[in-house]
């Protein structure tokens, strides 16, 4: 029998690589997880971990009770992929035409599954309860899963002291990590705004009030937002990523769509930015003689990360991987469901580096390739910050108790 993580994880490794490549070859779309759901709880079944579904439409929770008492640690995965279609021709490439794990979350499925393979095996030496959580939708912004999945329950009868999660990053070597105290993605809004105009023929453009044209106007001014109204030292970004309107060359559009995302880490900047795209749309859609709908939709809040968990988590791989192993990183703009279940535990959240090195394409792109060298590494890094976080717990607890007998 194997006797440290590192031997029990040599043991699986195989095993769980093929489940991601499964996982891989049969992506799922947020809320679809249907299949995804059923093969992971045949391989809880397989290693022999309890669990409980119905979280979320397809979210599963693994339960692992130590052989000692102490607090409870939750490790989370999201389930699904991406309606991409893929273009790496891999031997396992997806099957599903137009849907793409380009995100990786197959791979943090199977590492979590890994995780606790290893931590079941070791459950007699475990100083409390393991949580593992197969989260769904989390592509699917505003709403995500993680709030879901606590309304139905997930955690009503074992309450986590933590919760932990990582993801891929490609930006990152392998044997590399990043993990932070506070901040580590940020506030991530969308919005759309539909311009009215009036249309008429393209010769006579005085008859009308051309739509395209105060779109333009308008997405000028709203450039300004970051520039001139957040605090140079503070952090925003404002993207138009989609404009439709217009019917032909000769028609001046009486309507234009404008689809965009908000960034930011600090609730008081989004709220700046908020309420000056309101002003300036109504300001520069009134001077020009249109009107504007605006549709405003708060996304995922910023991931904060809890000093005590990512400093665990820090510690941690610098003892198993070397000091370089954490470079100095700074936080991505990104948007991640995982906030909101740190908005109620305290927990952390940390990258994985799975760089194949040249030509590494980054997330949500058509040719994203994550390096599987890296699935050891995530699976060991999970289990022991796991398996350190109940010691933690446990030491906590204790210290108090002493105070308490005083």
């Amino acid at each position: 029998m194997p006797s440290t993580i590192k031997e029990t994880i040599q043991e699986i490794l195989e095993d769980i690589v093929a489940f991601r490549r499964e996982l891989h070859e049969y992506p799922e779309l947020s809320g679809e997880e249907y299949e995804t759901s059923k093969r992971i709880q045949r391989k809880l079944d397989q290693y022999h971990i309890p669990y409980e579904t119905g979280f979320a439409g397809t979210g599963v929770l693994g339960i692992i009770k130590g052989g000692k008492p102490g607090g409870t640690v939750a490790l989370r995965a999201d389930i699904d992929a991406l309606p991409i279609m893929e273009k790496t021709n891999l031997e396992f490439t997806s099957k599903h035409s137009g849907k793409m794990h380009a995100c990786g979350h197959d791979v943090h499925t199977a590492m979590l599954l890994g995780a606790g393979a290893v931590l079941n095996h070791r459950k007699e030496d475990l100083e409390g309860t393991i949580l593992l959580v197969f989260q769904p939708a989390e592509e699917n912004a505003p709403t995500g899963g993680a709030k879901q999945m606590m309304e139905d329950g997930v955690f009503h009868k074992y309450k986590p002291d933590a919760i932990l999660a990582q993801h891929v990053w490609p930006d990152l070597p392998v044997g590399q990590f990043g993990v932070m105290p506070g901040p580590m993605m940020g506030n991530s809004d969308r919005f759309k705004i539909v311009v009215k105009g009036a249309s008429g023929h393209a010769s006579m453009p005085h008859q009308t009030v051309d739509a395209v044209v105060v779109a333009n106007q308008v997405i000028s001014a709203l450039q300004t937002i970051v520039s001139r109204n957040v605090d140079p030292m503070d952090s925003a970004v404002l993207t138009i990523g989609r404009i439709e309107g217009g019917y032909r060359y000769n028609v001046v559009a009486d309507e234009v769509t404008l689809e965009g995302t908000v960034r930011t880490f600090r609730d008081d900047t989004k709220e700046i930015v908020k309420e000056r795209l309101h002003t300036i749309v109504k300001g520069v859609v009134d001077g020009m003689g249109a009107d504007a709908e605006i549709q405003y939709y708060n996304g995922y809040p910023a991931t904060v990360n809890t000093p005590e968990w990512a400093d665990l988590v820090k510690a941690t791989a610098q003892r198993l991987y070397g000091e370089s192993s954490v470079p100095h990183l700074r936080p991505s703009m990104g948007g991640e469901d995982f906030a909101r279940f740190l908005q109620k535990y305290p927990g952390a959240y940390y990258w994985l580096g799975t760089s194949i090195g040249e030509g590494q394409k980054p997330l949500h792109d058509p040719y994203f390739i994550v390096n599987e060298d890296a699935i050891p590494l995530g699976i060991e890094l999970m289990a022991q910050t796991a398996t350190e976080g109940l010691k933690q717990i446990q030491k906590r607890a204790e210290v108090s108790e002493a105070w308490l007998n005083v």
